[in-house]
């Protein structure tokens, strides 16, 4: 069996902040998402490989070097040249060869144990499945309607949900089931993995669920990238920084080097300040600031900030503001 973590999207929605950086790179906590499932995949012991686009190679190279995995890179440079999912599963099969695979979404970040999962694993289509508890959310994913641990059906992003099981974007393919992708793709289906599996099951491939529970996060929007945060920062992580003796940090929080927290600043519970940030008489709780940003006399809750933007005398709350943007009001 082979690893394939899935990282070849472009992110559009969660632009602007991922126009030029990758999301499975995203901090979350001290760590970015790619870290979690790194560091899950390296208790198999198994062949691992990163998929990614032309676009974000670098980006990715230190991670593969650094956790000792290959990379898979398709010849794109913008959303719409992309191959899909299906296309890329495709692509690691004509540069890998068939086999059983693992195949896990790059944006995915969630609780379980990928060897838990895979001793759930019996020769069949095998996808992980999460109890969102809401029938409106559910309306974002693929949902699952289940018989036992069977899946009888399956709707992607559907209108009406039939349950508010949703698939998590963890996979196991068989090889058989990895053969049929060209003919998957070559009767021009839809390039997702939620049309595959609704295509498997028309075609009378047998796929069941593996049920877990505590969390799981698809960084798909602003919303659930800071929820996200709030569930895994569970420790303060300060670096070395400049802190004036009026400023204030309620953990737990995530500072980087070089950051400076000024004036009568309250930083936290549940922020993240990159390297190099200056934060001047501002209270910043539940967001995300990338780094070299530079916020004077303001009120940010909710918010994620890309790197080198200027903020000042200004109240932001759920917002989400672009790299280099320079955002004030009059004094």
């Amino acid at each position: 069996m082979k690893v394939l973590i899935m990282a070849g999207g472009y992110a559009t929605r969660l632009w602007p902040i991922t126009k030029d950086n990758p999301k499975a790179l995203l901090p979350v906590g001290d760590r970015v998402i790619l870290d979690y499932i790194l560091e899950k995949v390296g208790e198999l012991g198994m062949e691992a490989y990163i998929s990614t686009n032309r676009f974000f190679e670098a980006h990715f190279r230190p991670y593969a070097e650094k956790y000792g995995v290959g990379l898979i890179v398709e010849d794109t440079l913008h959303e719409e040249e992309k191959l899909g999912t299906v296309g890329a599963l495709k692509r690691a099969v004509d540069e890998l060869g068939l086999d059983d695979y693992l195949v896990i979404a790059g944006d995915n970040l969630f609780s379980f144990s990928l060897r838990d999962f895979l001793d759930s694993y019996d020769g069949r289509t095998l996808i992980a499945v999460y109890d969102i508890g809401d029938l409106e959310l559910a309306k974002r994913y693929g949902v699952v309607v289940l018989e036992g641990d069977r899946v009888i059906a399956f709707q992607e992003k559907p209108a009406q949900p039939r349950s508010t099981l949703v698939s998590t974007g963890v996979y196991v393919f068989p090889k058989g089931v990895m053969a049929m992708i060209d003919e998957y793709l070559r009767n021009g289906h839809r390039d997702a993995p939620g049309y595959f599996l609704q295509w498997l099951l028309e075609a009378g491939v047998e796929v069941r669920a593996y049920r877990f529970s505590e969390y799981w996060y698809d960084i798909g929007s602003a919303d659930s990238y800071l929820e996200a945060l709030k569930t895994l920062l569970r420790e303060s992580h300060v670096e070395e920084i400049q802190i004036s003796p009026y400023a204030k940090i309620i953990p737990p929080v995530v500072i980087k080097r070089g950051a400076k927290i000024l004036g009568r600043s309250m930083i936290g519970p549940y922020a993240y300040i990159g390297e190099d940030c200056v934060i001047e008489n501002s209270d910043i709780s539940d967001s995300i600031i990338f780094r070299k940003t530079v916020i004077r006399n303001s009120t940010i809750w909710r918010s994620i900030i890309d790197e080198k933007c200027e903020i000042r005398n200004l109240e932001l709350r759920k917002s989400l503001v672009g790299g280099h943007a320079k955002i004030q009001r009059g004094e």
